[in-house]
């Protein structure tokens, strides 16, 4: 810009409070909006807007009377707000030697009146509640009281918007944390209704397959007995990493407990196709498992089954992978066996 901008010192910091805004990358929000709407009517002007000002951009959060794009913030007189973060009134902008000479002024929408009000974050001036007419103006005193005051309800709304945002986050953390076993980031038991009973419902009702595999690790009990349980631990997490190497994005890993997983397989061309994906899983247990410079073995037993043929229900699916494991482990282990295949 021509002049000079005093730039914040906290600039850092309200570069956070701007990021924390999930309004900043997304449209406009509605209750924004409607806030400009209000305002447009309340002063008679031909625009009105909530703009947040990033590290580049001028970012609209709400708008009404025309429908202008985001310009970088070199171009924003509401960038002039932020950084001297008080109310600002330019009565003509074609008599400012900064101004004169931009393209909404020179230009369609050909702008003439401006103010802004800081908008506020965290106590922190993260935009400006403006309004823009096309024919020259000014405030009195009472209406930049009631601008000022529409920047206040439109802050009160941001830090709504900021709190519901991390109300949601975590929320979803804790659900998320509900359902996943801590060691592995596998899902945990919780899952199994939470999740998988809704996807094999779903495979069910659209005629559709859905395959399960029981995986049990051999001789994990002698490598908890002879290392110690850290030593095991380490053996399950790299267990859960060979798990995720094989199997597909939208199959679903679980650890049963102890040194039991599970994964379901939505919706495999058949049982041949549930037996490509048990032997990848029996292959990449049988490399050695190294902790702190000693290679363990680890390997697998897996029994699969797939629905509807074995069970429509997880309950029945189970008990038919249940089975196909002892049947894999009475083989002599480091095996597997899949129903039908």
């Amino acid at each position: 810009m021509g002049q000079a901008l005093r730039i914040l010192t906290n600039e850092r910091q309200r570069l956070l409070a701007v990021r924390s805004l999930n309004s900043v990358e997304s449209a406009p929000t509605p209750e924004l909006a409607t806030l400009a709407e209000l305002a447009k009517g309340v002063f008679g002007v031909s625009y009105a807007a909530i703009n947040i000002i990033d590290e580049d951009w001028q970012r609209i959060a709400g708008q009404a009377g025309l429908r202008i794009g985001e310009c970088s913030r070199e171009m924003s007189i509401c960038t002039r707000v932020v950084f001297e973060d008080e109310l600002l009134v330019i009565p003509d902008l074609t008599e400012d030697q900064d101004l004169r000479s931009r393209p909404y002024v020179v230009g369609s929408p050909h702008f003439r009146f401006y103010a802004g009000a800081p908008v506020y974050l965290d106590n922190l001036p993260v935009g400006s509640f403006c309004i823009l007419d096309g024919r020259p103006g000014n405030l009195s005193d009472g209406q930049a009281l009631n601008l000022r005051r529409f920047a206040e309800v439109a802050s009160a709304l941001l830090s709504l918007q900021k709190a519901n945002l991390v109300m949601g986050l975590a929320h979803n953390q804790l659900q998320n944390a509900a359902i996943t076993d801590p060691l592995t980031g596998l899902f945990n038991r919780s899952a199994l209704s939470s999740i998988v009973d809704g996807a094999l419902d779903n495979a069910m009702t659209a005629g559709q397959t859905f395959g399960a595999l029981y995986l049990d690790m051999d001789g994990f009990k002698a490598i908890n007995d002879k290392l110690g349980h850290q030593v095991g631990d380490a053996v399950l997490y790299e267990a859960a990493n060979r798990i995720r190497s094989v199997i597909r994005a939208g199959d679903i890993p679980v650890r049963m407990g102890g040194d039991e997983f599970a994964v379901f397989v939505p919706n495999p061309p058949n049982a041949p196709a549930l037996a490509a994906v048990s032997q990848r899983l029996v292959s990449v247990f049988r490399e050695p498992v190294e902790v702190d410079g000693e290679a363990i073995q680890a390997r697998i037993s897996i029994g699969g089954a797939l629905a509807p043929d074995n069970g429509r229900r997880r309950a029945d699916l189970l008990n038919s992978c249940d089975k196909a494991l002892y049947a894999a482990k009475r083989g002599g282990r480091d095996r597997f066996v899949v129903v039908g295949a």
